[in-house]
């Protein structure tokens, strides 16, 4: 019994300082995707790109040409990582061998390649921008709408991961339930959902696009990142029609259950008035 629970808090460690790890990576990635481009964009402290300088010019300068092997090199181990631990023979392997901690590992290796890449990341400045907002008023509104938009749809996806059940994202549940003797918590969901989390690897497509793609001044490595994760997501996208009825069933039963409080209201209030 006592080994029991020496494993219990063993695994229970492991997975809620992994939590921590992603969760602080998580901030950092916000910082890096949106908050760098957008607060040097109002402020101008940092020059993201020189536009004086020719196409022609730049493609031919070693700086430029290096940084961008190495983003690339970058965004090649992230997509490497991400993918290779997904496959399905490489996830049975692991399986076998981490068990419980399975799912723990592959968002610690995830985070991990996204640190990196985050880290060694070289930016682009001595090459003009492929589109830039500089003159005045949108010079300023457009920075803030982007900075509007950006905040909108990082609170997108924070709901939408919440909704999909994130202790089990995180692999959280995979402990709890192990420790119930519960086993796998995939294993209690409907053959329909089971499908859908199968085909969803990523629920935040259209807002990750959003936040890629909108800035005030898209620098050569900021479109480099966008079109590859742009490119990768799509992809990996693989719904059909029946997981698109799928999640209209649930999103209308979902509707149902927020109506039945405001009918069962109004059914009293109308009994009162009689």
């Amino acid at each position: 019994m006592a080994s029991v629970t020496v494993r219990g808090w063993a695994l229970w460690t492991v997975s809620l300082l992994n939590c921590a790890f992603v969760s602080i990576s998580g901030a950092d990635f916000i910082r890096f995707i949106s908050f760098r481009a957008i607060y040097h964009n109002i402020t101008g402290e940092t020059t993201l790109c020189q536009d004086s300088i020719p196409w022609s010019a730049a493609l031919q300068d070693s700086s430029v040409l290096w940084s961008l092997v190495v983003d690339l090199g970058l965004l090649a181990l992230f997509i490497t990582q991400h993918s290779l631990l997904a496959w399905s023979p490489v996830k049975q392997a692991l399986q076998s061998v981490l068990g419980t901690l399975n799912r723990t590992a592959y968002c610690f290796t995830t985070v991990l390649a996204l640190q990196i890449l985050m880290r060694y990341w070289q930016p682009v400045t001595s090459a003009p921008c492929l589109w830039s907002v500089r003159h005045a008023p949108w010079s300023i509104w457009f920075p803030l709408l982007c900075f509007s938009l950006h905040f909108l749809c990082w609170a997108i996806i924070c709901s939408i991961l919440m909704i999909f059940d994130s202790p089990e994202l995180l692999g959280i549940k995979q402990v709890y339930y192990d420790c119930l003797g519960l086993g796998d918590p995939l294993s209690h969901k409907s053959p329909g959902a089971q499908r859908l989390l199968s085909h969803l690897r990523h629920p935040v497509c259209v807002e990750l696009g959003v936040v890629l793609w909108l800035l005030p001044a898209l620098s050569l490595d900021r479109f480099l990142l966008a079109g590859t994760l742009s490119t990768y997501l799509a992809l990996a996208h693989t719904l059909d029609k029946q997981d698109l009825s799928y999640l209209c069933v649930q999103f209308n039963s979902k509707l149902q259950l927020f109506a039945e409080p405001h009918r069962g209201s109004a059914d009293t209030s109308d009994h009162k008035h009689k």
